[in-house]
């Protein structure tokens, strides 16, 4: 990994910082004009903060998180793949959550073309002679991590089929959202829709409230849900306004109480102040023909409750 692409990326105008953390591993900040700022660690290609222009965090991070590689630390936003949960042969959530990655080379940490409106890093991950042991296909992963001006922040993921053949893969931004009190919120846009519940052997089950709300422990796969979905928090007064492309499903999860005890990096109480609603394509895997590339894209967006019905109606803008 050059550090010549670091040392090029201090100058205060790109938004950008390269620090490490304790385990010496790197991380990059960005920063938009406004404030808002984000961390990128190169452990995971995972986010670590997302921060609006008040320093609030958006993102939950569990105060018992263990910030030691190999294991991922418990919150932020973590790349699930080439597998979701324990739906095949690879440890949890895949490989590529607990791998070193790197910057990307062939792309420029900032889009020059959209600069005046985003910073961006770029990150890469190809596999290891140790993943092609446990997963015998070769791939390149790339990932960009953009911060508009406004403090939106947006996640492109392309993973190519380097192989001979074809493979197949599930896929997640697993998103740990930090509210106020996980009783007083509620998720808007998945009204109706089909899901598979995971504390039901995944059985198929038809929503039927206007909006999904928590009293108790929730692991579900909402299916062919649309590419806009609001998560509104009664407290805080704002909304998650979460867009998605080439992600079919929608992953909800609250450990509730009794979970959360059985969870070494999971404080007793925290639940409460956390909810994952993750973009995924977990149902149905992805196929990748020899040389062909899949793109995932997510945006987040922090924005008044009061304005958030304007948001749902939008289209994806990265």
């Amino acid at each position: 990994m050059s550090m010549g692409r670091f040392a090029s990326s201090m100058d205060p105008r790109s938004g950008l910082e390269v620090v490490r953390d304790w385990n010496g591993v790197a991380q990059v900040v960005l920063r938009s004009p406004k404030g808002a700022s984000a961390r990128v660690s190169l452990h995971g290609g995972q986010v670590v903060y997302w921060r609006n222009d008040r320093g609030e965090d958006l993102l939950f991070t569990s105060s018992k998180a263990i910030f030691k590689p190999p294991n991922a630390m418990r919150g932020g936003i973590q790349m699930c793949f080439p597998q979701f949960g324990y739906s095949g042969t690879l440890e949890r959530h895949g490989f590529a959550r607990n791998r070193i990655w790197a910057l990307d080379d062939e792309h420029p940490p900032i889009n020059h073309n959209d600069n005046i409106n985003k910073v961006s890093v770029d990150l890469i991950l190809k596999a290891s002679e140790d993943d092609l042991k446990c997963w015998s296909h070769c791939f390149e992963f790339r990932l960009r991590v953009s911060l508009s001006k406004d403090g939106d922040l947006s996640l492109v993921s392309r993973i190519r089929n380097v192989n001979g053949k074809p493979f197949s893969f599930s896929f997640a931004y697993h998103t740990y959202l930090s509210v106020s009190d996980i009783s007083e919120v509620r998720i808007e846009g998945l009204e109706t829709l089909d899901y598979l519940d995971n504390l039901s052997h995944k059985e198929r089950f038809t929503e039927q409230g206007d909006a999904i709300t928590f009293e108790s422990e929730v692991d579900r796969v909402y299916v062919s849900s649309p590419n806009v979905v609001a998560v509104l928090d009664h407290e805080k007064k704002h909304s998650f306004v979460i867009r998605k492309e080439g992600l079919p499903d929608v992953v909800v999860w609250n450990p509730w109480e009794k979970k959360s005890k059985t969870m070494v990096d999971f404080g007793d109480e925290e639940y409460k102040q956390m909810l994952c609603v993750d973009a995924a394509a977990v149902e149905r895997a992805i196929t990748l023909k020899p040389g062909e590339e899949w793109t995932g894209k997510l945006e987040l967006s922090a924005v008044s409750s009061t304005n958030c019905s304007d948001h749902l109606d939008h289209p994806v803008s990265i």
